[in-house]
């Protein structure tokens, strides 16, 4: 079990997966449509997407969280 203080981290890490995973494959899909190898692109288009998804998701998710607040607040 991980100690509380890294769960905005593994959120990060799941969200930025789930959501990298999507838009990939939606993209790879329409950009080369049903081919064989299909999978393969798609997975390699994944793990490029990852790798500036993660960071992203944890430099942008404090501002965001931020605006959230401010244009929420009462």
């Amino acid at each position: 079990m991980l100690p509380p203080r890294l769960a905005p981290v593994v959120f990060g890490l799941l969200l930025s997966g789930f959501m990298s995973l999507i838009v990939s494959g939606v993209a790879t899909l329409r950009t080369v449509g049903v081919v064989p190898g299909l999978f393969g692109l798609w997975m390699s288009a994944w793990v490029s997407s990852w790798l500036v998804a993660f960071p992203s998701v944890l430099v942008v998710a404090p501002v965001v969280r931020r605006m959230v607040e401010r244009y929420t607040r009462r």
